[in-house]
């Protein structure tokens, strides 16, 4: 009976809907912003490299936010701090972002991924392309969707094993000072401008299979994704529904991009939910859904929630600059040092050099 009166309480609830703040084109306005951002700093590093392999001096700064190409990196160096309390100067802006990244998993569900990352706006508009295609969303059947969704957490578990579990201080700190390291974000950069064939068609892989199944890389294969969901399990920001006001109209749940049935939910636990808040703009009924604590308590209005997003970033930029570990200490002659000789066996991973002060130390693990 409650299903068959949900356009009539539509109709009814629908002048006070109105005059609520829509929040999805904020949150577009705020992703291409962080495009522009990324782009911009990716051109700016281009030109420092650039300038760079003609053999004068740069006359562009290298733009530290290309760290956050570097997540291994971060990861190994924040291990690193925590085991010897140094905060590595090779690629601290790195560590920073890291370590925002994953205070918006821990605070703000996965908001990073709706928000912010650029991959996550390129999934969106392949999803798009999807529709157009089928004319309708075709997802898997769930009995392969969630053993699919395991894949991205076997990455990630992977990673953090190979860093949290098997590197020793020694490991550590000879990794962080290895060239291979130390230049990393230019072999990021020759990833995307000099990438292989079979680096190519791999991504055009990728592309093809996220708009014939909507989301894959975010949700079978991103292992930065997966860390941000099982941190999200602790966020104490969720998305809530008030059962008293709800209709049980669906709109939630058939907007979702995710797949959560958010209209069975009293609270959305779901490890793929990042926050994009479609289903609170398309609630009929104002105050029936919320990202807000636990008893629906401490609300974050979706203005509010984009303000944070946003401020988190500019506060762990600030605060890098503020304390000094912001710019990398690597030299820019050691960055002419290695385009010089990028075929030198001492700049790829497995044959990265122990730096001589290290070299009479014996592993601390063993």
């Amino acid at each position: 009976m409650k299903r068959d009166n949900t356009q009539e309480n539509s109709q009814e609830t629908a002048s006070t809907k109105r005059q609520s703040f829509p929040i999805q084109p904020l949150r577009r306005m705020i992703q291409y912003g962080f495009l522009v951002l990324t782009l911009w700093i990716g051109y700016r590093f281009a030109l420092f490299v650039g300038q760079l392999e003609q053999g004068g001096d740069p006359l562009v700064a290298r733009p530290p936010g290309v760290e956050s190409f570097l997540p291994i990196s971060s990861l190994i160096s924040l291990k690193y701090w925590l085991v010897t309390g140094v905060f590595s100067r090779v690629h601290p802006a790195g560590l920073i972002l890291f370590l925002v990244i994953m205070a918006t998993g821990l605070f703000l569900k996965k908001g990073f991924c709706s928000w912010v990352c650029p991959f996550g706006l390129l999934s969106e508009y392949l999803a798009k392309i999807h529709v157009l295609l089928f004319r309708k969303k075709r997802d898997l059947p769930r009995w392969l969707d969630y053993p699919l969704r395991s894949v991205k957490y076997l990455l990630a578990l992977f990673f953090l094993h190979a860093v949290l579990v098997k590197m020793g201080a020694f490991q550590l700190e000879k990794f962080i000072d290895s060239p291979y390291n130390r230049i990393a974000d230019v072999k990021m950069l020759f990833f995307f401008t000099k990438m292989s064939t079979t680096t190519f068609w791999v991504l055009v892989a990728l592309v093809l299979l996220s708009v014939a199944v909507r989301y894959s890389w975010c949700r079978f294969l991103c292992p930065y994704g997966a860390l941000l969901g099982a941190l999200s399990w602790l966020s104490p920001w969720k998305i809530r529904r008030n059962t008293a006001s709800c209709t049980d109209c669906g709109l939630c749940t058939k907007v979702c991009p995710v797949r959560v049935d958010v209209d069975r939910k009293k609270t959305v636990l779901s490890d793929e939910c990042h926050a994009c808040l479609q289903c609170v703009d398309s609630c009929p009924v104002d105050d029936t859904l919320s990202i807000a604590l636990p008893r629906r308590r401490g609300r974050l209005t979706r203005p509010l929630y984009a303000v944070v997003v946003v401020l988190l970033f500019f506060l762990g930029t600030l605060a890098g600059r503020a304390t000094g570990y912001w710019q990398s200490l690597v030299p820019a002659d050691e960055y002419r040092l290695f385009l010089q000789n990028q075929d030198d066996p001492v700049y790829t991973h497995n044959r990265g050099e122990v730096p001589e002060r290290d070299r009479h130390r014996a592993p601390e693990d063993g």
